[in-house]
């Protein structure tokens, strides 16, 4: 029994000795860094693939009509004419010549936008001025924003045209 006994204790040794190396060698629950925060304090780990979006294939940007014609004809060709100066005397000048012109009846002017909300021969639609290379632009437009066409815009804008000289 005496063998036996000296077995089970070389035993013990060895199995302590394994158990005590494995420990030693960072097998062990403890965790350390990061993953021994709460859960909730954890830093957020991404996949690398998720990191940045995938731009293959990726949808254009139109560019601008505006920027798209050159700057000579920023202007539409009909509907209005050019009247030399900056946008805010074109304005102001406008302003005085649709006071003057029997029939029209200023709704609201915008100096910001640079239009007048008139009514003329039973219509309704804006007298707009916008800066282009060659001074400022006044035109007639509908209230989809598309130039006015009838019969009582195109009167208006001629007649316009007339007392400013354009």
């Amino acid at each position: 029994m005496r063998h036996s006994r000296t077995a089970v204790r070389a035993l013990s040794l060895a199995l302590l000795a394994i158990a005590t190396t494995v420990t030693a060698t960072g097998c062990h629950r403890g965790a350390r860094g990061d993953y021994a925060l709460a859960p909730e304090m954890r830093p957020l780990e991404v996949p690398p693939d998720l990191n940045l979006p995938n731009t293959a294939g990726a949808s254009q940007v139109p560019a601008l009509a505006s920027a798209s014609r050159p700057a000579a004809q920023a202007a539409p060709a009909q509907g209005g004419f050019t009247v030399g100066g900056s946008r805010d005397e074109v304005f102001g000048k406008v302003g005085t010549a649709l006071e003057a012109i029997d029939g029209v009846t200023i709704a609201s002017r915008a100096q910001l936008l640079g239009s007048y909300d008139v009514a003329y021969e039973g219509s309704n639609f804006l007298v707009r001025v916008v800066a282009v290379d060659a001074g400022a632009y006044v035109s007639a437009v509908d209230p989809r924003g598309i130039p006015a066409t009838d019969a009582a815009a195109v009167k208006l804008v001629d007649a316009l045209k007339a007392r400013l000289g354009g």
